[in-house]
């Protein structure tokens, strides 16, 4: 798939986050600034390179949603150009230590 096209669809998957986590009565105005000014790729890669995970993590980790960060649509397999394998490890193992297994769609470098 073409770069631009997958970037795009990344995007959208950043969007689909902040829909779904307003339904948790989560409202991630902070994430949801960050994928509008920097696009959904940019947004992620600054997330991933901080030394703790973003208080948006750790609210999703709160309510048992992980399957919504940020992290866990990096490593998606199918996002893997779109990453280095550094960034798709910094994600699954701040996901590992919270206690979340990517599930086996995923590949994990």
């Amino acid at each position: 798939m073409d770069v631009k096209l997958l970037e795009k669809k990344f995007h959208n998957d950043m969007e689909y986050i902040y829909l779904a986590a307003k339904k948790l009565k989560y409202n991630p105005t902070y994430f949801w600034r960050m994928v509008c000014e920097k696009g959904g790729c940019q947004a992620a890669k600054q997330l991933i390179h901080t030394d703790t995970p973003s208080e948006g993590f750790t609210t999703l980790w709160e309510l048992g949603r992980l399957d919504l960060s940020v992290e866990a649509h990096v490593i998606k397999s199918e996002y893997a150009t779109l990453f280095t394998d550094d960034e798709r490890r910094i994600c699954i193992e701040r996901l590992e230590a919270y206690g979340f297994k990517p599930s086996g769609g995923q590949n994990n470098g």
